[in-house]
């Protein structure tokens, strides 16, 4: 039988690493905690074409996306909307970061087509940064279009099996894969494996404290038993 605490610890900083997500944007404190989006033409769009890979590098994390042409760019983004209405209206409305948050936790998500504004929302864009890594597996530019535009609509989503650059990496190089998120659990690995990282451990489970609220004087081992039943569900 499989070790489970690997597993388990996995999920655990998933879940973590989840609710502070910000790849998408940046969460500002504030009455409902939104930002304000940026203007129309803040971006030159003229040398991007159809098909193009573009990165918006973010604080912990980089976002993905396909250019379509016409100032539209799909992506894979967490959102909670799709899974109660097939109002393409009201799903097709800029994704708040309640919307983002409760997708995020509930694993779902959709490819949506937005504005290079509304995809980028003030970060730099990349063009075709990744191609590099992949070498001769650069699909054509309308058969990596036509993949993106396949994928639209509601999805499951997994930070680490099923994100935005998983999306990006099918649709262009015919392969979904996630170097961050690689790069990602091979620290959890090393965690686990090193027998030194007790402080690491123990900073973990002071995180789920902050991040779930729970209270201070609750002991360690009432912490991560129900927080290990609540990664199980």
């Amino acid at each position: 039988m499989k070790n489970p605490v690997p597993q388990a610890a996995s999920l655990l900083l998933e879940k973590l690493m989840l609710l502070v997500h910000v790849h998408i944007r940046p969460f500002l404190a504030g009455s409902g905690g939104e930002t304000t989006p940026p203007a129309p033409g803040d971006y030159d769009i003229s040398s991007f074409k159809r098909g193009d890979l573009l990165e918006v590098p973010r604080t912990l994390f980089i976002h993905f996306g396909i250019y379509l042409g016409e100032n539209r760019v799909a992506h894979l983004m967490p959102d909670i909307l799709p899974s109660f209405t097939d109002d393409l209206q009201q799903i097709q409305q800029v994704v708040t970061n309640k919307r983002l948050i409760l997708g995020v936790i509930a694993r779902t998500a959709s490819v949506r087509v937005d504005t290079v504004e509304d995809f980028a929302y003030g970060g730099s864009i990349l063009v075709n940064h990744m191609d590099r890594l992949f070498e001769d597996q650069v699909l054509g530019s309308e058969e990596s279009a036509r993949r993106a535009e396949k994928l639209l609509g509601a999805t499951a989503y997994s930070l680490l099996w099923n994100n935005c650059e998983h999306f990006v990496t099918y649709c262009r190089y015919g392969a979904p894969v996630s170097f961050q998120t690689d790069k990602f659990c091979e620290t959890v690995k090393m965690i686990i494996r090193d027998q030194r990282s007790v402080l690491a451990s123990v900073l973990v489970g002071l995180a789920s404290i902050v991040c779930l609220g729970l209270a201070p004087s609750t002991t360690l081992p009432t912490i991560f038993i129900p927080f290990f039943l609540w990664m199980a569900g």
